[in-house]
């Protein structure tokens, strides 16, 4: 009888045990498609730099310095797929959008306008996927430091999520108030 209530126990570990492994692999892949959802976006606005250069090359043509910097931070985004180097190139698209003001007939273009509205809509799919990946990223994080979990989470290779964040200048320019000029 002591035999069979060992083994009872046993199974009772092991079922609850293979529970909560499947559980954490489960909110470990939703981490790993919040990161997918985000390179999928960053993607789409690296694909929409060309358009957005070559619709203000046609009105500001002499502004050769701010298009090669932007050619240049989206290749280097492109390529090393680095937070340094995303934000690097949100500048440049920055600069790049600032010529808009300089340039009344750019600013008025149907197509510059378009650019910017699916640049825009890309930002904000960014950042909704950024508050999705924090979201899915707590949830892992919940799951992997609660009681049992805890107990065997770090053995069977469950490592903490990262959360998406702010760099130091991105953080210092999200509390500043736009200026904004008529």
């Amino acid at each position: 009888m002591g035999g069979l209530l060992f083994i009872g126990v046993l199974v009772l570990i092991a079922l609850v045990v293979i529970g909560i492994y499947n559980r954490l692999v489960g909110l470990r892949q939703n981490c790993r498609q919040g990161l997918a959802d985000i390179d999928a976006q960053l993607r789409q606005r690296h694909d929409l730099v060309p358009n957005l250069v070559a619709t203000v090359k046609g009105y500001a043509a002499h502004e050769q310095a701010t298009f090669e910097q932007v050619i240049d931070a989206r290749n280097h985004a492109t390529a090393s797929a680095t937070p340094e180097a995303e934000r690097e190139l949100t500048k440049a698209i920055g600069s790049l959008l600032a010529l808009g003001e300089a340039y009344p007939d750019l600013k008025a273009s149907a197509n510059f306008q378009a650019l910017q509205g699916e640049l825009a809509d890309v930002e904000d799919k960014l950042a909704a996927a950024r508050r999705a990946l924090n979201a899915a990223a707590a949830r892992y994080n919940s799951a992997r430091e609660g009681f049992p979990a805890v107990l065997f989470a770090g053995a069977m290779g469950f490592a903490p999520a990262d959360f998406h964040t702010l760099a130091g200048e991105e953080r210092a320019t999200v509390g500043a108030v736009p200026s904004v000029q008529f």
